[in-house]
């Protein structure tokens, strides 16, 4: 019998955890609200596994270099069960805040040592196997909602939680048994901390880590400032909101494979470029969309962001040494969760008096970053 593939064991654990991550992430913030009775309260569900990712990105996936991705990503399923356990037993709002920081530890290696072994798993299609990677988490959260209203319908509960938590416990049993730990090639030197520095200050790496921190911001964005946004300028309600999720969700995953495999045959550079570029020109022209036709420039935006993401990681994992695959990954999702928290923030902040203004300034960031990747690349 054929042993699964890296990649199978991979998509399929990602896919299991999203799916749990998409039935709590309503819930999470009613749950605070109803226990405080503070808005402010409820913002913290958000910042407390924020801070906590992006705190651990780094450590861990250097340490992966040297211990092996394997066990990390074990060590994070199982923490992100853990933290479900948490909310399913708490009674307080410190108890959701403690499991939320737990998640985030738990989720860090997720993200970022799945590309780094499928990158060193398959080193000739690197971009189609990490593209459909990053598919499977986002088809994972966008079913995760949908499943969520069948166990939940009222949003009211706690059984979620407990099914959040076992759905980790499998995906990190299915890594632990299923997936063969992928060996650094014979020669290569151990990780150094000065071969990473060096990788970082290099031109291009610095060039396109900043469109890493755009692409997080641009995320971020569209998840939280974006759909508030359209309730007021474009009439968008609770459907259409959703629809708004899915169209983000579905092009940035089909954009993600058909990228990914297509990058392998004629490179990267396109598509960070021409992915950067259409991002910002969608996401400039939607105001002048009405209703409901704004899903069309905002679908192309998302389908934009899709190509950078998937063509972005490809490209550092094939700058950097098979030693430093962990360590690169982890720079790049920690500079997308700079972007993803700090994005919102500094967007939310100009669009509540002058939206237009707030993703003007954002459009215009990610069109001269377009811009930057075409003058360090001729």
């Amino acid at each position: 019998m054929k042993k699964p593939t890296p990649l199978f064991i991979l998509s399929l654990s990602a896919t299991l955890l999203m799916v749990g991550v998409g039935m709590i992430v309503a819930l999470l913030p009613q749950q605070v609200h109803a226990k405080t009775g503070s808005l402010e309260s409820v913002g913290l569900v958000a910042s407390v596994f924020a801070f906590a990712y992006l705190l651990a990105q780094l450590p861990i996936s250097a340490l992966s270099d040297r211990l092996g991705a394997k066990r990390f990503l074990v060590i994070g399923y199982m923490l992100c069960a853990v933290s479900g356990v948490v909310f399913f037993f708490t009674e307080t709002a410190g108890g959701i805040f403690f499991g939320r920081a737990v998640q985030g530890i738990g989720e860090a290696p997720i993200w970022a040592l799945g590309p780094a072994i499928l990158s060193l798993a398959y080193p000739s299609t690197k971009g189609r196997v990490i593209g459909t990677y990053n598919a499977a988490i986002h088809i994972g959260l966008t079913a995760g909602p949908l499943l969520g209203l069948l166990v939940a319908s009222n949003g009211q509960g706690s059984l979620p939680f407990l099914i959040f938590a076992v759905l980790c416990l499998f995906a990190g049993l299915c890594v632990f048994f299923f997936l063969k730990p992928v060996a650094v090639p014979l020669g290569q030197s151990r990780p150094s901390f000065a071969q990473f520095v060096s990788l970082l200050r290099q031109r291009k790496t610095l060039i396109l880590l900043l469109g890493v921190l755009l692409y997080g911001a641009g995320y971020g964005v569209f998840l939280t400032v974006l759909p508030v946004s359209l309730a007021s300028t474009h009439g968008f309600g609770a459907t259409a909101i959703s629809l708004l999720f899915v169209v983000f969700y579905a092009a940035i995953s089909v954009s993600q494979i058909v990228a990914g495999m297509l990058s392998d045959r004629f490179g990267q550079t396109g598509f960070l470029i021409w992915g950067m570029a259409l991002a910002a020109v969608g996401l400039a022209t939607f105001p002048l969309f009405f209703g409901h036709w704004a899903y069309i420039p905002l679908g192309f935006s998302s389908i934009g962001l899709g190509m950078f993401c998937v063509a972005s990681i490809a490209e550092l994992n094939e700058e950097a040494p098979d030693t430093l695959k962990g360590a690169i990954s982890g720079s790049y999702y920690f500079f997308w969760s700079a972007g993803y928290v700090l994005g919102p923030l500094s967007i939310g902040a100009i669009s509540s008096s002058a939206p237009l203004i707030g993703f003007g300034t954002l459009a215009a960031l990610l069109g001269v970053q377009a811009l930057g990747l075409v003058r360090v690349r001729s």
